[in-house]
């Protein structure tokens, strides 16, 4: 059975345009719009995807939401710029100068490697779809898996089974406000990817 799936609306154009596209929005239940959140029952749902760039000042407010939902077995996926350390269990990030132009260096390589290549998402996904910059890097804790690991340290991509009841996926990647700004084709390629294995996984 195809997971219900609720995507955070943060009002934003490249909210709005990355979650009305086409290719995916039959596969999103709901839209909830990030300020009427905590009027919104999220155990209606499986999955829960936190968008890009969604108000930390708004969701910080609903952290016993989240964590009722993931105590009850639901999943949230939590994207960049949404500080999820303000709201979400076991969080530990590290902020890090974002290198936007690594690509443009000789002997060009982003750092990043998977962690844990027998991880059903790689049925579904390759690194190149989670290569593009990020914007911070994790310390997972004790018993989660890091997806895709930066040479330097830290994750970039985490799945969380032991800091609650549920499944947390945090990430520092920002497909949704590139592809709803329209540029940096490998963030569509990622949605087109994680949103079908999300749904079904």
């Amino acid at each position: 059975m195809a997971n219900r799936i609720a995507a955070i609306d943060g009002g934003m154009s490249y909210h709005l345009n990355a979650l009305s596209d086409k290719a995916w929005a039959g596969l999103i239940d709901e839209r909830i719009y990030l300020p009427k959140l905590s009027q919104a029952d999220l155990k209606k749902f499986d999955v829960v995807i936190v968008t890009c760039r969604s108000n930390p000042d708004l969701l910080e407010p609903c952290r016993d939401q989240f964590l009722d939902f993931l105590d009850a077995g639901g999943t949230v996926a939590a994207f960049s710029g949404t500080s999820p350390e303000r709201w979400l269990p076991g969080v530990v990030a590290r902020e890090i100068p974002t290198n936007y132009w690594w690509w443009l260096e000789e002997g060009a390589d982003s750092g990043l490697r998977i962690g844990a290549p027998k991880h059903p998402v790689f049925a579904a996904l390759t690194l190149r779809e989670f290569t593009w910059h990020h914007h911070a890097r994790f310390e997972p804790p004790a018993g989660a898996t890091s997806l895709v690991n930066h040479v330097s340290g830290g994750s970039i991509f985490y799945e969380d089974r032991a800091s609650c009841g549920g499944r947390l996926f945090v990430t520092s990647l920002d497909p949704f406000y590139h592809h709803g700004s329209f540029f940096m084709p490998t963030t569509s390629r990622f949605l087109a990817a994680f949103l079908p294995w999300i749904k079904h996984n």
